[in-house]
């Protein structure tokens, strides 16, 4: 009797189609437990017999219910169970962090995922009240779009944490080849596979995760539908209320739209790089000096040597942020002394890069070309294009013998030939048989001693122009080099020792306050490195412009979002300075708070004007 009765329940569920009461597909059967109901004629003799076999054997699921790899659900279900509700919570929190999570590291913090966002009611809204197919497929494209926009979010951190600026769709494809560049040549080639290696795996289960999360909240609702839909309007309601009233909590506003207005910016980002190529082309096709004769150019510099040196990260935080403003100070103050006692007079300006962190071609090609450089697009343009730079006008006069002292080249560059120099040296014709430090192929110190011995130092030469790009200054400062006596560099094997002497930058990168301390040093030694050659080696033909290419990562520069850079002009001839006495620049290699402040494009003209024949 008993089976049979256990049978026939068995039969009724089946035949009834009763779904299981929860995303887990299992259900308590009705009899307490068991699996099995009593008949009412059982005599009291079954009863020890049945509670013994009820206490041996498992609660037996109902027919609905999945069995899971190898069946565990069906000997488990009380884990199962718990198993599909933590999974779902798991699902819920996946979505609404993707929802909620701001694009930049600073904005993150407990009360951003207390928000309400406007895109995740109506989605739900949406999901509610669509048919089954079109359900699943929204769904589908639901999540991977959503993760998608996570994915450019954690890209945009760290845009910001280098760049200071959001991912740009159009324009920094090319960017990330260069990062990963950067971490081959930092960590070596197995820190950059796997770095590589794991940002691809993040991005692949970011996406599937955020798949696999809408399609069981969407389940999840369509079984729960009246409380699903009550729960979309409580929260639509809440939405509009907080938002009219602009309910806060702290700082925080309650209700959001964060997401439409970040996808909302980027359709206006696509849409000004896809036509910023039209701009550029417009301003390109203008130079005030493309019809003057050689003869004409350069006339106030003819018979000099001049330099223009970039030393990187050389940013307007060196000079006045509390933490390093002393320091730097005084090694400006010792090189302004030290050269005006060897004869030199200098004066100094701002100018404002069209980058910040990262990006130092985009920064001497404006320099150079006098347009704002601001993406590889129009750095592309430009260096396939006929504009001519400052490098091209010293070729064109045919007076200067034009080189490029380049070390933190360390690849083919065919962009150089656009500079119209007539020899370039990188990291490898250097001479140089010493160690990296971290990314820098070449110290400073180094780099000026061999553009002496390679060129300025050689006997019956026709005057140099030169461009040198000192590189010891770059991300990320550790380890760096220190000045040693001009005599002892040799072949650079002496800086095997220095290296080891140095700091580790994964110590360093622990704490902001260590790296800062570490780029103000790399400063220091880039400054000096140049004030020394031109004190030991200078002589009356020298005319050194140097200047920072883009202030340093937000790391450093504490949130400050300037892009102004020290510039400064060094010459032993004093009538090479009394061209430029109207810019008003500062005296010295400091430049006073209130400097004039130009955008670096404006330099070219500036410069030529200066030196002209009107000049």
């Amino acid at each position: 009797m008993s089976l049979f009765t256990r049978s026939r329940q068995l039969s009724d569920t089946t035949e009834s189609g009763a779904e299981p009461d929860d995303d887990t597909g299992t259900a308590e059967p009705e009899g307490g437990g068991a699996g099995t109901a009593e008949p009412q004629d059982a005599t009291a003799t079954d009863a020890p017999e049945s509670a013994t076999r009820a206490q041996r054997t498992p609660p037996a699921p109902s027919p609905g219910t999945k069995p899971g790899w190898f069946g565990w659900r069906r000997r488990y279900p009380r884990t199962a169970r718990g198993v599909s509700v933590g999974t779902t919570v798991l699902a819920g929190a996946l979505v609404l962090f993707a929802l909620l999570v701001p694009n930049r590291i600073e904005r993150i913090e407990f009360m951003s995922f207390v928000r309400i966002p406007a895109e995740g009611v109506l989605l739900a809204g949406l999901l509610l009240a669509l048919p089954s197919k079109p359900r699943r497929i929204t769904a589908v494209v639901t999540g991977v779009f959503l993760g998608l926009v996570t994915v450019l979010k954690f890209v945009d951190m760290g845009f910001y944490q280098i760049l200071a600026r959001p991912f740009d769709l159009v324009l920094d494809w090319i960017l990330i080849e260069n990062g990963t560049d950067f971490l081959r040549e930092t960590f070596g080639r197995t820190g950059q596979v796997l770095a590589v290696t794991g940002v691809i795996v993040l991005f692949v289960a970011l996406l599937v995760l955020t798949t696999l999360a809408v399609v069981r909240l969407t389940n999840l609702m369509v079984r729960h539908r009246p409380l699903a839909g009550r729960t979309v309007l409580v929260l639509g309601t809440a939405w509009i209320t907080c938002m009219t009233l602009g309910v806060e909590i702290g700082t925080v506003p309650v209700a959001t739209k964060g997401n439409a207005e970040f996808l909302g910016n980027r359709v206006e980002q696509v849409r000004a790089g896809l036509a910023d190529a039209r701009v550029f082309e417009k301003q390109a096709s203008k130079d005030a000096f493309a019809k003057t004769p050689p003869d004409q150019l350069l006339t106030g510099l003819r018979g000099k040597d001049v330099l223009f040196t970039f030393i990187e990260s050389y940013g307007r935080v060196a000079i006045d942020d509390p933490a390093m403003a002393q320091q730097t100070d005084a090694v400006l103050k010792e090189g302004t002394g030290r050269l005006k006692a060897a004869g030199f007079e200098s004066r100094s300006g701002w100018l404002q890069s069209p980058v910040t962190g990262a990006g130092s071609w985009l920064a001497h090609s404006t320099f150079l070309s006098g347009l704002w450089i601001k993406n590889q697009q129009r750095y592309r343009s430009l260096t396939t294009s006929d504009r001519m730079t400052l490098t091209n006008y010293f070729g064109k006069t045919g007076a200067w013998r034009t080189v490029g002292v380049v070390p933190g080249v360390r690849r083919a560059w065919p962009e150089g030939k656009y500079f119209g120099l007539d020899h370039i040296y990188d990291s490898e014709h250097l001479g140089y048989h010493g160690p990296y430090f971290s990314w820098t192929p070449v110290p400073d110190q180094f780099s000026m001693e061999a553009f002496e011995r390679l060129e300025h130092g050689k006997k019956d030469r026709e005057p140099i122009m030169a461009e040198i790009i000192l590189a010891s200054s770059h991300n990320p400062w550790s380890p760096i080099a220190h000045m040693i006596d001009w005599n002892d560099l040799g072949d650079g094997s002496v800086f095997h020792r220095i290296k080891k002497e140095g700091t580790n930058p994964t110590e360093v990168w622990k704490d902001p306050e260590k790296v800062r301390a570490e780029y103000r040093k790399a400063i220091e030694y880039s400054i000096r490195s140049l004030t020394e050659w031109v004190e030991r080696y200078g002589d009356d033909d020298t005319v050194l412009v140097f200047l920072g290419d883009h202030q340093p990562v937000p790391t450093v520069t504490a949130g400050d979002t300037g892009k102004d850079v020290p510039v400064t002009i060094v010459a032993h001839d004093k009538k090479v300075l009394d061209r430029v006495a109207d810019w008003g620049w500062t005296d010295g290699l400091k430049p006073a708070e209130d400097a004039p402040r130009w955008g670096m494009d404006k330099f070219r003209d500036r410069f030529m004007t200066a030196y002209g024949p009107q000049g």
